[in-house]
């Protein structure tokens, strides 16, 4: 939550956008990199998982000694009354470039916070009481909560389960299409660098939002393809003790893999699927049945039988891949990275640091709701059913921002809370036409208009 923040006071404004979406690039990086170390250690037969574990103390050790070096942000030390050493800093972070114009402006933003809001009351509530922070909060607030709602850390928390879902046999090649899925939303954030300070925070995330939903509905339509061709059980044997399970009701494949306590013992028929069985699950571990002809690993395999949890063998499991990677693609470079950019710079200073933690914690709030419940939600709605109920909730999202988010690029801080003086819902279109904003320049003498031919008492 802080880094975002700290970047947007610390960056000049031109380049604001970019440097916090770098930020989420090499979030995405670092998620591709420890994919990749996931997908080395799955062939250790032993406590693979364990090791993957551990490797991540390195990278957070290695940030720990670098923040050590790290000044405080000029802005803060301002708001604390150091404004020798916010000078110093300030000048350190912008090089040869004169830093008066922008101190001054810092420094006089934060007189005049402090004496239209006082310092009375919890900040939360000082927010909620003035309109123009509070229209912000609501908007930073809606846009993780949409980022989300349209699924995008169950798709990386749950793309290997996902792609089995879909047909992939092998744990090993569902880890490594994993980390393919990875290394696409890395490069695609990186579009998202390259695109922000050009198309500009509104424009990006509209198009990301879009692109999302078409491509949750793909994934939800191959999903479907899938269940549709679901192979039929032929094969119903008799538990060897006791009344046999719900396991035995099922007459499809798909039904079968909605249950999580069953799985499909079949056999291949070059590639159609013959003796199919849904049978109950090991308790001791889901790679092979509790009873019957897969209950033994070893031997089943010499059998030429196949054992199926969590998915159904489908020739259409490259829809799900495709769909993810498109996902991907249109989700990375906007709505990937432009909730936080948008929100480290729409709060005025005094409410920042609160703002941003506001609108973390619905992030990490609905990340929760939607990651839990996800293999629930298959399970009652299908698992095409729970990617158009994804899709729903992106196109509301898609609405919500259309309404209600400004467009933010080129501002200075100090700018945009004029940008959320006007009733919520139309402060995203009064914005949305970059040529309509007016832009001041200030001239030595008296004011007068300044004519294309004589620029010479510009400052």
């Amino acid at each position: 939550m802080t880094v975002p923040v700290y970047i947007a006071e610390v960056a000049p404004p031109h380049l604001r956008g970019r440097l916090v979406t770098i930020n989420t690039l090499f979030i995405t990086g670092g998620q591709f990199f420890a994919s990749v170390v996931d997908g080395i250690f799955s062939y250790l037969a032993k406590d693979g998982w364990r090791y993957m574990l551990g490797l991540s103390a390195v990278p957070a050790i290695i940030q720990f000694l670098g923040f050590l070096f790290l000044p405080e942000s000029p802005r803060w030390l301002i708001q604390k009354g150091q404004t020798q050493k916010a000078r110093r800093i300030l000048s350190q972070m912008r090089g040869n470039q004169a830093i008066d114009e922008e101190y001054d402006s810092i420094k006089n933003n934060i007189e005049e916070e402090e004496k239209e809001v006082g310092a009375a009351g919890p900040v939360i509530c000082r927010m909620l009481n003035y309109p123009p922070t509070r229209r912000a909060l609501i908007v930073g607030c809606g846009l993780q909560m949409f980022q989300q709602l349209s699924g995008i850390n169950t798709v990386m928390y749950y793309s290997a389960t996902i792609l089995q879902m879909s047909g992939v046999q092998d744990d090993r090649l569902a880890i490594w299409l994993a980390a393919l899925t990875a290394f696409i939303n890395f490069i695609f954030t990186l579009v998202g660098v390259w695109l922000v300070e050009k198309m500009g925070r509104r424009k990006l995330t509209l198009g990301s939002l879009t692109g999302t939903v078409i491509a949750l509905i793909i994934l939800a339509l191959g999903f479907l393809l899938s269940a549709q061709v679901s192979p039929r059980i032929t094969l119903n044997p008799t538990a060897p003790s006791g009344p046999n399970s719900t396991c035995t009701k099922y007459s499809y494949c798909n039904g079968c893999m909605l249950d999580p306590n069953c799985g499909l013992c079949y056999k291949l028929n070059k590639s159609s699927v013959v003796d199919s069985s849904c049978i109950p699950v090991s308790q001791e571990t889901t790679m092979k049945a509790a009873w019957g002809r897969c209950s033994n690993e070893t031997t089943f395999k010499k059998e030429d039988l196949f054992w199926a949890y969590n998915y159904c063998p489908t020739p259409y499991s490259w829809t799900a891949l495709l769909g993810l990677i498109l996902y991907l693609v249109f989700f990375a470079p906007g709505m990937g990275p432009m909730p936080w950019t948008v929100n480290s710079e729409i709060y005025p200073l005094w409410a920042r640091s609160i703002g941003n933690a506001c609108s973390s914690g619905v992030n990490w709030i609905f990340n929760v709701l939607v990651s839990l419940t996800f293999l629930h939600t298959a399970e009652y709605l299908t698992y095409y059913g729970v990617f158009f109920l994804y899709a729903g909730f992106a196109g509301v999202g898609l609405i919500f921002i259309y309404g209600c988010l400004p467009e933010t690029k080129g501002k200075k801080l100090e700018e945009i809370e004029s940008l959320f003086e006007s009733r919520l819902c139309t402060c995203g279109m009064s914005d949305s036409d970059e040529g309509r904003y007016i832009e001041y320049i200030r001239v030595k003498g008296s004011n007068y208009h300044l004519s294309d031919n004589d620029a010479s008492d510009v400052e």
